[in-house]
């Protein structure tokens, strides 16, 4: 990467969420690079409101790199932590080697200081990119094992779709007022992150038991095993509850964090994946069993 900042040709912009053209101009960005659609967001309640985008627009009004800031409260070892997220972090190839996403990533932390958030999280398959900034890289562990036997149902579950207006009203209720799913490893707060991976992934389904008023997402994997991928509730309902409701029995079971508040114990195994979860700040801080945050916050 340069070291020297060449924004020739290029406006630096901040702060444009409310500009319909600045969010196009990001949804190209991402579309064009990574190839995922972020634009149905604006449909399911819009991004974080917290949010801080940090762009470089050439004179057409195209985004050439961004990178974007938003607050990421998150627990580790019972401790909540006011936490800042990285996300969306691109260049397009014609303008990459000028120094335009250091320059990005030195003005989102600086943002995030000034803000007074004491650590910085961000998932990448680039490590190295951010070990400069202070950045460690924080093991990530799913857990497997036979499942347990299901409690009686009451309620049948009840599918529900983000894109219709009940079911969103009911999900963003849910998880305005969710508890974190483990005290070790988790977000406190990811409504818009949660809802648009509903729409990034097909196979998710996310259900509803009433009974215990929790919202599921999971999965069903190649092998046929229930993947257990985010429980939102105010009371996490035990796995035993869980597939119980869904009225489901399966053999054996993932869950993708630690599931210390499932009445269940599994086996950590590492997550196989080249993306890594990186945190700044807090010392050497890391979490006291092996865990992982949900897929359903992955940003």
């Amino acid at each position: 990467m340069a070291n020297r900042l060449d924004s020739a040709g290029l406006t630096f912009r901040q702060d444009y969420f409310d500009d319909p053209t600045g969010w196009a101009a990001l949804v190209c960005l991402l579309k064009d690079i990574f190839g995922i659609d972020i634009g149905p967001l604006q449909q399911l309640g819009g991004p974080d409101p917290s949010s801080m985008p940090f762009g470089w627009f050439d004179a057409t009004g195209e985004l050439a790199a961004n990178i974007s800031a938003f607050a990421l409260p998150f627990v580790i070892n019972g401790r909540v932590v006011h936490a800042a997220g990285l996300q969306s972090g691109a260049v397009r190839p014609q303008w990459r080697g000028r120094g335009l996403y250091r320059d990005l990533t030195v003005k989102a932390l600086d943002w995030c200081e000034q803000q007074g958030f004491e650590a910085v999280i961000l998932y990448t398959d680039k490590p190295s990119l951010y070990e400069p900034y202070g950045f460690r890289s924080i093991p990530l562990h799913r857990y497997e094992g036979a499942a347990p036997a299901p409690s009686t149902p009451g309620a049948p579950a009840l599918p529900l779709s983000p894109t219709n207006a009940d079911d969103l009203a009911l999900l963003q209720s849910l998880l305005k007022a969710r508890s974190p799913v483990s005290t070790t490893l988790s977000v406190t707060t990811n409504a818009a992150m949660f809802l648009i991976n509903t729409q990034l992934d097909p196979d998710i389904r996310v259900s509803f038991l009433k009974d215990q008023q929790a919202v599921i997402a999971w999965k069903i994997d190649e092998a046929g095993r229930f993947n257990l991928l985010d429980v939102v509730a105010a009371q996490i309902p035990t796995l035993a509850a869980i597939v119980g409701g869904l009225e489901m029995a399966p053999t054996a079971v993932e869950v993708f964090f630690r599931p210390d508040k499932l009445g269940w114990a599994g086996v950590p195994r590492p997550l196989e994946s080249g993306t890594r979860l990186m945190l700044q700040g807090l010392g050497d801080v890391a979490p006291a069993s092996p865990a992982m945050l949900s897929p359903m916050a992955d940003f």
